[in-house]
């Protein structure tokens, strides 16, 4: 008989009426909510977004009234497919975040599953405490799903030696459960004593002791044999841990939930153990042929208690320069040109210098017992005397593999690399013995991959070149994974050692626990989940490993023209939707870097960019979104993205969603039946306003944009926010001043070109009139171009790129012989400079004049130390802040050099996006997410800043949300040095 159809429309009145929070069954949800970062996609019935707990108690009982399948699901980062499926999925990462007060004297905390693990740390941390799994994803992964996957990370090892143990199920005191037919309660640890008392007081709770104690006694044995106690094999992640049921363990039945991946039971509420954070760290990087010598004395390394031990190859260090993705970390490296592998050495200690202590005394044992090399070894720490370099920047390098390793481009094309083997463990004296075999396995089919991983407990990380695209390599793909399983478990090793199995391993568990072991994990789920609608088909009775691919034999999106040329992926538009691997960066909540402005405001999957490559995706495939360029799903997600380019610089595998956005409103609005917004107009075509504008005296303009009722009409003319104010006019614009004056000063020094862009001419022409004071005193012929030049900044914004291209024509018409000759175009608004870094060769990637333009073309900051300009000496105290595209196209090391030779103390702000954006934040109902994303970082600062503290801040934008919304005024670098001069 065939199972009764689930009445979906049923379902989601039911939640719709039961859950406060979102309910979504839309495309747009089913699109964000189809893959994680795994090879697996398969689309959910629906999306619920609880606010409280009570919420998911009400979407339980939802499902379980209409026989629906769930998932919980955290920030979706898992590499095995564990939180995809055809269920409803319960996204609990945006509300259920709160994180209880930690008791020291017990050393726990109690916590919501959607509680960030790095957020848990710094709480715990004031207590000198940590929750000791740290995956690399400790900044955006949350509680719930390291639960979930019985996550381990870099400093395991310290949660090893120092505390409760390595894996996330050994750092569990307690669980708040919810079972799929309601049931909600309790489990812990050391239960044994109490299986009679709490059996005899009945309940759900009782029959589900009763049915697990039945279990433990009728497998104890098979237990026993098959599940490798932790000791021996630290990273034994894989399957159900059932030996936690043993008698000699203690019954602990909520470590035995941990690593059942969603299958079992929803976790409430996790209370976990905590280590001594050992929070005064030293590192030691040594250097080794090869990775199999530098697993020799992992062992004998270990004895010397660090808490971190971590290796990877050459083949990482390759990769991460040929993507730019921590390139000059990796060159930090000892020996970089001549190393092929290196171990990352951590100690910790509570007390200050201790550390160090134990570092050098570590680094004499290498050198002088087991006879290194003085410069196999380095220390890196920063401000410690004969150290180098900055600790933390190393182990931000080493946790971007996964992304540093996901694409090659090629002459023939884009090479990808995939998940599917990425985490085995084997017992760490075995690792040697592992990795020379595994790579062998590698060879013999083809293959290649950077290898990294914990090496101090076993685990290694790689990313494979396998073609999921034919059926050729979908075979070698199987018969890889099974031989390469096989190879581990001779060794004694996990299928899994820290990303559980999911999808991608459960269906060779087999292997690891026999047929017994996995009929005992059977029994365990139908204990928990009688109906099997926990997450069906991971981990037990489980989906195969090569069905449900994201991509697979049949795998063929549209690929329809475009207008950018997409180098990175070769041309391939659908290529550069499917970049996003899934790693999640840009769903870090606090600003630490600029990516990604929108999410950190609304904390939305939607308005990530992530979220954004994936819609975009699905849209190429047509199966969940499908109206192609008019999908009002992809619009909404795009219109809250502030083209800030803080993804195509800090995500880890360059996701370019400004040009993708710009893309889209192209295809979107050449439809005619689709009509661009009138803000687009007004404020995609800035330039020709304000050049109109310009023929009206200034003070007449700003008199009648300040004023009723002309402002009014005005901003509702343009669809400009009524919050806003509207920019005031510069009495003199930038080119009638450098004309009147006759030109450039200085007529017998090297030429350089003043780029005068709209806004530094029509608004903030003192900017831009300091500017050609300073390159005039420095000795520099300043040019500028005459008559009306644009870059057409606005234009991309607005998808209106017939129209950029012409501009950028013209300013190549305009520029050619200044830049045939070499001459150096600075820009002084970043803005403006950007595009000719990177929307120009996208444009016109043909043109070797568009190439010469990008080459000599240089932001002022960078023009004024790479020719070493003589500067005036000023004293204060400077508040920096970065334009999003200056960090995009070049960074912020040159302006605060620059600051400081003038012997200026500079404070560099970071984090996030001021909020503006261009035009984004003037846009009428954009205001209060502009706000939110101005009041992460920039705007608290200058508030806090003292009225004598100079900001610095050379963008636009920029300076207007200060001025509009903190009320100060920034100067550009140009004008720091000039008032300096005078």
């Amino acid at each position: 008989m065939s199972a009764t159809p689930l009445d979906v429309a049923g379902l989601k009145r039911r939640l719709c009426e039961t859950v406060a929070g979102e309910v979504r069954f839309d495309a747009a949800a089913k699109g964000l909510y189809a893959t994680d970062a795994s090879n697996f996609r398969q689309i959910p019935i629906g999306v619920v977004v609880p606010r409280t707990l009570d919420d998911v108690v009400a979407a339980h009982a939802a499902c379980h009234a209409f026989g629906a399948p769930l998932v919980p699901r955290g920030c979706g980062t898992s590499l095995s497919g564990e939180t995809v499926n055809h269920a409803v999925v319960i996204d609990v990462s945006r509300h259920l975040t709160w994180i209880g007060e930690p008791d020291a004297d017990e050393r726990t905390v109690t916590v919501e599953p959607g509680a960030i693990n790095e957020q848990v740390n710094h709480r715990t941390g004031a207590v000198g405490l940590v929750f000791g799994p740290d995956p690399s994803t400790h900044s955006r992964c949350t509680i719930g799903g390291n639960v979930g996957n019985n996550s381990c990370g870099t400093h395991s090892v310290q949660s090893q030696l120092y505390g409760p143990g390595p894996r996330t199920s050994d750092n569990v005191a307690a669980l708040e459960i919810l079972t799929y037919d309601g049931a909600r309660f309790e489990v812990g640890v050391g239960e044994e004593e109490r299986i009679d008392e709490i059996v005899a007081a009945g309940g759900r709770k009782g029959e589900i002791y009763a049915a697990l104690r039945e279990l433990r006694d009728r497998y104890a044995d098979v237990i026993r044999a098959a599940w490798r106690p932790v000791d021996e094999l630290p990273r034994r992640v894989s399957g159900y841990n059932l030996d936690e049921l043993l008698p000699e363990r203690g019954f602990n039945v909520a470590r035995a939930l941990v690593g059942t991946e969603g299958t079992c039971v929803t976790v409430l509420r996790s209370t976990l153990l905590l280590t001594p954070a050992l929070a005064h760290r030293s590192l030691v990087v040594v250097e080794y042929d090869t990775l199999v010598d530098a697993c020799e004395h992992v062992e004998e390394i270990l004895a010397w208690r660090p808490i971190a031990l971590e290796g990877l190859d050459r083949a990482l260090r390759k990769a991460a320069r040929r993507s730019h993705v921590h390139a000059a970390e990796f060159d930090e490296l000892p020996l970089p040109k001549r190393g092929g592998a290196w171990l990352l050495v951590q100690f910790g200690s509570d007390r200050a210098g201790e550390e160090d202590e134990r570092a050098e005394a570590f680094a004499a044992w290498l050198r002088d017992e087991k006879g290194y090399d003085e410069d196999r070894i380095e220390r890196f720490g920063g401000e410690r005397p004969g150290a180098r370099g900055h600790a933390a920047e190393i182990w931000r390098a080493r946790e971007a593999g996964l992304g540093a390793t996901a694409f090659e481009v090629r002459p023939e094309g884009v090479r990808n690399y995939w998940a599917g083997w990425e985490d085995s463990a084997v017992p760490p004296g075995k690792l040697g013995e592992y990795i020379g075999a595994l790579q062998k396995l590698y060879d013999k089919h083809g293959l290649d991959g950077a290898f990294y991983g914990h090496f101090g407990q076993g685990c290694v990380h790689t990313s494979t070149s396998f073609d999921l695209r034919h059926a050729d390599g979908l075979r070698v793909y199987r018969r890889f994974i099974e031989e390469a399983a096989d190879l581990c478990l001779s060794l004694g090793g996990s299928l899994s050692g820290e990303h559980g199995d999911g999808q991608q391993r459960a269906e060779l568990l087999e292997r690891q626990f026999g047929c017994e072991g996995v009929e005992a994990m059977r029994a365990f789920k139908r204990i928990w989940d009688p109906d099997w609608k926990m997450n069906p088909g991971k981990v037990v009775d489980p989906y195969r490993l090569d069905e449900n691919l994201r991509l697979g034999a049949d795998y063929n999106p549209a690929r329809p023209p475009v207008r950018f040329a997409y180098p990175q992926d070769a041309g391939d538009f659908s290529h550069a939707t499917l970049r996003c691997v899934g790693i999640g960066e840009c769903r870090v909540p606090d600003a630490k870097s600029v990516m990604c402005p929108s999410f950190q405001a609304t904390r939305e999957e939607m308005h990530s960019t992530r979220g954004r490559a994936r819609l975009l995706h699905e849209m190429l495939v047509g199966e969940v979104v499908t109206d192609g360029w008019q999908s009002d799903a992809v619009m909404e997600a795009l219109d809250l993205c502030l083209a800030c380019k803080g993804c195509t610089n800090d995500c880890p595998v360059n996701v370019d969603m400004p040009t993708l956005k710009a893309e889209f409103l192209y295809h979107r609005y050449k439809a005619p039946r689709t009509r661009r917004p009138r803000h687009a107009y007004a404020f995609g075509f800035v330039d020709q306003a304000a050049r109109v504008a310009s023929h009206v005296p200034a003070p007449l303009l700003n008199f009648l944009a300040a004023h009723e009722p002309t402002a009014s009409l005005a901003k509702r003319a343009a669809g400009m926010d009524p919050r806003r104010s509207i920019p005031r006019f510069a009495r003199t614009d930038l080119r009638s001043w450098f004309a009147a004056r006759g030109g450039s000063r200085n007529l017998v020094g090297p030429r350089v070109v003043l780029w005068p862009d709209t806004f530094n001419t029509y608004f903030h022409s003192q900017v831009g009139i300091a500017c050609v004071e300073v390159l005039e005193a420095a000795g520099w012929q300043v040019v500028m171009p005459t008559g009306h030049v644009c870059c057409g900044r606005p234009l991309y914004d607005y998808g209106f790129l017939d129209v950029a291209e012409r501009y950028l024509r013209r300013v190549l018409d305009v520029l050619r012989d200044e830049i045939r000759a070499g001459t150096p175009v600075v820009g002084i608004e970043p803005s403006c400079l950007a595009v000719f870094k990177e929307e120009l060769p996208k444009l016109l990637p043909h043109d070797d004049d568009a190439d010469r333009l990008r080459r000599v073309a240089t932001h002022f900051a960078d023009f004024v130390e790479q020719h070493e300009l003589a500067l005036p000496r000023l004293q204060g105290h400077v508040l920096l802040w970065g334009h999003c595209h200056q960090k995009a196209t070049g960074g912020m090391d040159c302006e605060q050099a620059a600051l400081e030779r003038m012997g200026l103390e500079v404070e560099q702000v970071s984090g996030g996006c001021c909020g503006l954006a261009g035009s984004w934040g003037f846009e009428d109902g954009h205001y209060d997410v502009s706000i939110a994303c101005g009041e992460h970082a920039l705007l608290p600062a200058v508030r806090a800043a003292s009225p004598q503290t100079l900001i610095v801040a050379d963008g636009f934008s920029c300076k207007t949300q200060l001025e509009q919304v903190a009320g100060r005024h920034a100067l550009h670098l140009g004008e720091v040095i000039a008032r300096a001069r005078r």
